[in-house]
C-alpha cells in the first residue's frame, strides 16, 4: 500500500512540475517564442529524475508521458500550449515525438531492463543537449551547414557535444555507474551526429532512443 501511495504522489508531483514548466514558459514568451519553447524542452527532461525517485513499475512511469502524447498532439493541432509550439507552417511534431520517447523509454527501462538510468541517459541528452544546441545555434549562429536537408550550425553542434557529455557524466557518476567517461564521450559524439542529421523534429526520437540503446548494449 505504501508503494501505491508513493506512485500516486509521483503522478501528482509530475503533473505539478510539468504544468509549472509550461506556465513558466508562458511567462518567458515575452522574451521570444523560441526562448519559451526551448525552456519547456530543456526543463521537462528533468521529469525523468522525479520518475526515478517515485515510480517502481513501467505502468506508473508511463502514465504521465502517455497523457502528454495525447495533450501534445492536441496542442500541436490546436495551439493549446502556444509557448511550447513552433507555430504554423513548421510542419513537425517535435513535441509529440518528445513525449513518445519518454513513454517508450519509461515502458522499457522501468520494465524489462529494470534500469531507469538507461532511459535517463537518452532523455537528459535530448533535453539539455538538443535544447541548448538550439538556443546557442539560434542566438550565436556560427558556421552554418546542412546534412540531409537539416540546417545546423557549428556553434550549436559543439554545444550539443559539450552538454551531452556533461549531463551523461553527471548522471552516471551520481548513480554510481562503474563506467563514466568512455560512455559519456561515446554518447556525446553519437548524439551530436544524430541531432545534426535528423530533420523535422525527429531528433526527439532518434537522439534519446539511440543514445539509450547504445548505452545499454555497449556499457551495461
Amino acid at each position: 500500500m505504501e508503494n501505491i501511495w508513493n506512485n500516486i504522489l509521483g503522478i501528482v508531483v509530475s503533473f505539478i512540475y510539468v504544468f509549472g514548466v509550461i506556465f513558466l514558459a508562458k511567462f518567458l514568451e515575452r522574451f521570444g517564442k523560441e526562448a519559451s519553447r526551448k525552456a519547456v524542452h530543456i526543463l521537462v527532461c528533468n521529469w525523468w529524475l522525479l520518475a526515478m525517485v517515485f515510480f517502481d513499475s513501467p505502468f506508473w512511469a508511463a502514465v504521465v508521458p502517455a497523457c502528454f502524447v495525447i495533450l501534445n498532439y492536441l496542442s500541436y493541432r490546436f495551439q493549446i500550449f502556444s509557448s511550447m509550439e513552433r507555430g504554423g507552417g513548421k510542419g513537425d511534431l517535435g513535441t509529440v515525438y518528445y513525449a513518445i520517447s519518454l513513454l517508450l523509454l519509461a515502458l522499457i527501462t522501468f520494465g524489462p531492463l529494470n534500469n531507469p538510468v538507461v532511459g535517463g541517459v537518452g532523455i537528459l541528452i535530448m533535453g539539455y543537449g538538443d535544447g541548448l544546441a538550439a538556443v546557442v545555434g539560434t542566438r550565436w549562429p556560427k558556421r552554418p551547414y546542412q546534412i540531409f536537408g537539416s540546417e545546423k550550425t557549428l556553434s550549436g553542434s559543439l554545444t550539443m557535444l559539450g552538454a551531452s557529455f556533461l549531463v551523461t557524466t553527471l548522471l552516471l557518476a551520481a548513480t554510481g555507474q562503474p563506467q563514466v567517461l568512455i560512455p559519456a564521450i561515446t554518447l556525446a559524439l553519437l548524439a551530436t551526429l544524430l541531432e545534426a542529421a535528423t530533420p523535422l523534429g525527429l531528433d526527439n526520437l532518434t537522439v534519446p532512443l539511440v543514445s539509450a540503446g547504445t548505452y545499454y548494449f555497449l556499457f551495461v
